[in-house]
């Protein structure tokens, strides 16, 4: 089936046209016939199906002939980056109609948000977080929406989103149209989509642990102290040409940042300590081929649409099999292919056998010819958590030390009396003029 099968307006037509898709997804022939006839959604389809052009399109067809000032469409995603990017796909299909449409999340200034509230942008697109922040204030009013979209609502539940979303709902208007989409639909999902979703249309696309048709898996072992290195040798042998790249911590990614900056590979990070013009930058920046890798938490596993992303390394083998999934769904997206890499050190093993189990296979092993797996490391890549917090610890006391002291020669300033000298840890030292020798007379006093 074609998209211009689908009775959509030609504008969307045209830019569908314009952005190279030929025919629509599973998830996207479902979803866009029922939406456009105006029935809730409810959709369970795997990360990288094309969900986001399922939901999207329905709702621009019913917006361009709507007056404008009224912000009648909410979508509601779990992180920054899924919001910035479900923003940008909007842009991209709504080129050729009047529609406008703003982005709601944190770690940037309210100002251009609260001006989207007040201007009523035809769609908002936020986290539930920041969207309550607004509500807060008199400006922030969403009694005209028509359409709500809860996106990777698994995800947002993960994340204890959920109590969130009901307080948001208080905030619009009974009658609407609802779209729920999710990877997979736990318990807490069923039970609020039926408190929200009237006689929804449902949509089971879901594959048990599967990740997408395309992604070519291969698992290379090696040791902990030892990934870097072949990182840096498969990307020096044109293995792998950019990669979005999985640590399991902040400290690991800064610390592979580091490494492959070291080593002349253009690389970014992305994770929660990193604010939300670096992480968008970082972002950008590795689209548009600046960087050649970019290294994320799991914070940007949901969320990041890369056109063409051709490798993702799983630096760390993720602790949970869903993660997996999620991690290597961010290439071969919408049918296209790609390969995801994983390295395995000896004390992982545990973790991808419980992720073979999930998706059904054992995953190829892979050698890298001519690399010495039995090489000494140059230096430790991960400075040990307990030798971290003891660092912390000494700089905390060293702190308190030089804030006290500090709050003593206030003190002594203010009561008249001069002020305890310091030494240079911060701890102050014997009050006592200079030294004097036989006689009471200072030493190195001469007399006249």
């Amino acid at each position: 089936m074609p998209f211009s099968s689908l009775k959509l307006d030609p504008t969307l037509l045209k830019a569908v046209k314009e952005l190279g898709f030929t025919r629509p997804t599973p998830i996207q022939g479902e979803a866009i016939p029922p939406a456009l006839e105006g029935r809730d959604i409810l959709a369970c389809a795997m990360t990288g199906s094309g969900k986001t052009a399922a939901f999207l399109p329905p709702i621009l067809h019913h917006l361009i002939g709507k007056s404008r000032r009224t912000t009648r469409a909410l979508i509601l995603a779990p992180t920054r980056e899924l919001a910035a990017q479900i923003l940008e796909d909007l842009n991209e299909l709504a080129v050729h109609t009047p529609v406008t449409a703003a982005a709601v999340f944190g770690g940037v200034g309210m100002g251009p948000q609260e001006h989207a509230f007040r201007s009523g942008v035809d769609v908002m697109i936020a986290t539930p977080g920041r969207l309550l922040d607004h509500f807060r204030q008199p400006y922030a009013r969403l009694s005209g929406v028509e359409f709500l979209v809860l996106d990777e609502a698994d995800r947002m539940l993960d994340m204890g989103f959920l109590p969130d979303i009901r307080r948001v709902l208080r905030h619009l208007p009974a009658k609407r149209q609802t779209m729920c989409f999710s990877a997979t639909i736990p318990p807490p999902i069923v039970a609020l989509t039926r408190e929200i979703l009237r006689n929804p249309a449902l949509i089971q696309l879901e594959r048990k642990s599967a990740p997408a048709v395309g992604i070519t898996q291969a698992v290379y072992p090696v040791s902990r102290e030892l990934k870097s290195a072949l990182l840096v040798a498969l990307l020096r042998r044109g293995e792998i040409k950019e990669a979005l790249t999985f640590t399991r911590t902040k400290h690991r990614a800064n610390r592979l940042a580091a490494y492959l900056l070291k080593e002349g590979i253009e690389t970014e990070r992305i994770h929660g300590n990193r604010s939300q013009a670096q992480r968008t930058e970082a972002l950008a920046g590795f689209k548009r081929g600046k960087y050649r890798v970019l290294v994320a938490t799991d914070i940007a596993a949901r969320g990041i649409d890369v056109v063409a992303l051709g490798h993702v390394v799983n630096f760390d083998v993720p602790a949970v099999p869903e993660d997996y999934i999620h991690r290597v769904g961010r290439t071969a997206r919408a049918e296209a292919t790609g390969d995801a890499f994983t390295f395995v050190s000896q004390e992982e093993e545990g973790d991808l056998r419980a992720i073979e189990r999930a998706v059904g296979k054992r995953l190829p092993r892979v050698t890298l010819p001519d690399f010495d797996y039995n090489a000494k490391p140059e230096g430790r890549f991960e400075i040990p958590l307990e030798e971290r917090i003891a660092a912390i610890r000494v700089k905390k006391a060293e702190d308190r030390a030089r804030a006290k002291a500090k709050a003593e020669r206030r003190e002594a300033h203010h009561s008249g009396s001069p002020p305890a000298p310091v030494s240079r840890s911060g701890a102050p030292v014997a009050r006592g003029g200079p030294p004097r020798g036989r006689g009471g007379r200072p030493r190195g006093h001469r007399p006249r």
